[in-house]
């Protein structure tokens, strides 16, 4: 009697089974990828907000009207030696500004004109070799002045030189909240893009298709977000009107960048006659 009692009792197999559980290895490059790309953009936007670039010497709105004169200068000249000297004097300036933006500067100036390049290329191996290389010459000295000057100025410093420049207060509105919208927004998809790669345990064949909903949610919340701001705007008061109380003295640099822009047009009128 006493044998019987000891003696174990029989156990289900499913107990006795390995409950170690290996997932299946899977590959996360599209989410890893949507997350690095949503997060330079978020990066992007609130380092351009930064205090750093307070410190710019150059009166924004001045900067802004210097970019656009240099830009129109380029764009209507047929002098080589003008774009040239145009070019070298803002590689001047890009060597005086940290590595770090003028790495990104670089990158996308060198890569815009390498597409212009190969869009010139048919004129080019056809014999119109003087304006293939205008132009390409031409692309490379916009894009890096727009560089030289997004990198230097604050979001809402451009704003409020757009403002000075009596551009449309509906422009300069739609420009402020969409930059604000893309902050926003892109801090939302990356929690959703974090919380579906950390809920994908396993091989999840699904993650393409969890991009609708991603997308669905991001929009419901942008929804929310301007009504939302329509009904406090309402509440304060807001027509829709910017207003610059602030007046800035010229200083010392920039007298020197009148200038040089100065020098610049002059170098127009010179070149263009010959």
């Amino acid at each position: 009697m006493d044998n019987a009692e000891n003696k174990p009792a029989d156990l289900p197999e499913w107990l006795l089974l390995n409950e170690n559980y290996i997932p299946l290895a899977d590959k996360d490059t599209f989410v890893n990828k949507s997350i690095l790309s949503v997060f330079k953009m978020i990066s992007r936007i609130k380092k351009q907000d930064s205090q750093e670039l307070t410190r710019s010497r150059i009166h924004v709105p001045l900067h802004v009207f210097g970019t656009f004169l240099l830009i129109i200068l380029v764009s209507l000249t047929r002098s080589f030696i003008f774009v040239i000297i145009v070019n070298v004097w803002l590689l001047s300036v890009l060597s005086m500004t940290d590595s770090e933006r003028m790495v990104k500067i670089l990158k996308m100036s060198t890569g815009v004109t390498l597409c212009t390049a190969v869009v010139m290329l048919p004129a080019f191996i056809s014999g119109n070799t003087y304006s293939s290389v205008m132009i390409t010459t031409k692309v490379f000295g916009t894009i890096t002045a727009m560089g030289l000057l997004s990198h230097s100025s604050k979001w809402s410093a451009l704003t409020e030189a757009l403002k000075k420049f009596y551009v449309p207060d509906i422009f300069i509105f739609i420009l402020d909240i969409t930059i604000k919208y893309i902050y926003l927004l892109g801090e939302l998809s990356l929690n959703m893009f974090y919380a579906l790669k950390l809920r994908s345990v396993g091989k999840n064949r699904s993650k393409y298709s969890s991009m609708a909903g991603i997308a669905g949610s991001v929009f419901l919340q942008s929804k929310e977000l301007a009504e939302d701001m329509y009904h406090a705007m309402e509440c304060r008061g807001f027509t829709g009107e910017y207003h610059v109380n602030n007046k800035s003295e010229l200083k010392w640099p920039d007298c020197l960048y009148i200038g040089i822009n100065i020098v610049f047009l002059i170098l127009f009128i010179y070149f263009g006659r010959m």
